[in-house]
């Protein structure tokens, strides 16, 4: 953990998912979660680093702890759970007890590849989860954590502990923590490059004029 500076988070606030995945596609690989969004309509952007967990069914294993509060209260304030718990359709993997404890001890969100319950309680909360959708099914002699901080694979995207996690409406990506500097480079690039487009159409500019001038169709190429 480290990577992601005060001033990084400051500058990543100011970027949207679809420009992040912009600037990676520019730098040639891509790490965006697919089917992932936000819980509820005023849910707020995240960004941070993530702490990862992995769900499992637990089915004729024998379950020991409430999955997901040992993760909770190791990570640094500021920190996202990243879960994959798409192994089975049905799988919750954060309601209303473990989103309250996240928010008590600082986390600044949740994003699962799986189901979430108690929507109510988390929307009261204001608890900022993104996730695949909900369920009123209990974990409880269903499903079970199975590893926490390793790498996993969330909704397509690998995410590895201290990755940088950024959710807006738009969706989901991960950020490579060795890499952040340079997609966050390309992406305020890309964006400054863009708003000088919908300036110029505001303006009154042709939009076949607008888009000729700026390359749009290879400006990942340039």
């Amino acid at each position: 953990m480290g990577a992601l500076t005060p001033e990084l988070r400051e500058r990543l606030y100011k970027l949207s998912t679809t420009n992040i995945s912009d600037a990676m596609d520019a730098l040639g690989f891509s790490n965006v979660c697919h089917g992932i969004v936000p819980l509820y309509e005023s849910c707020k952007k995240i960004v941070g680093e993530a702490i990862t967990q992995r769900f499992i069914p637990t089915d004729h294993l024998p379950k020991q702890k409430h999955g997901g509060m040992e993760a909770i209260q190791n990570a640094a304030p500021g920190s996202i759970i990243v879960v994959e718990g798409s192994v089975r359709t049905d799988m919750n993997t954060c309601g209303g007890i473990a989103a309250t404890a996240a928010s008590v001890n600082g986390l600044a969100g949740w994003v699962s590849d799986g189901l979430v319950r108690d929507v109510d309680e988390i929307v009261d909360l204001g608890f900022p989860v993104y996730c695949k959708g909900r369920t009123v099914l209990t974990t409880r002699g269903r499903f079970m954590e199975a590893a926490i901080n390793e790498p996993i694979c969330c909704g397509g995207a690998l995410c590895r502990f201290g990755d940088i996690v950024v959710a807006d409406k738009s969706g989901v990506v991960i950020i490579p923590q060795e890499r952040l500097e340079e997609v966050t480079v390309k992406a305020e690039e890309l964006a400054a490059r863009e708003d000088a487009m919908i300036r110029s159409i505001k303006e009154g500019a042709a939009l076949g004029d607008v888009d000729v001038k700026s390359n749009y169709e290879n400006m990942l190429k340039n």
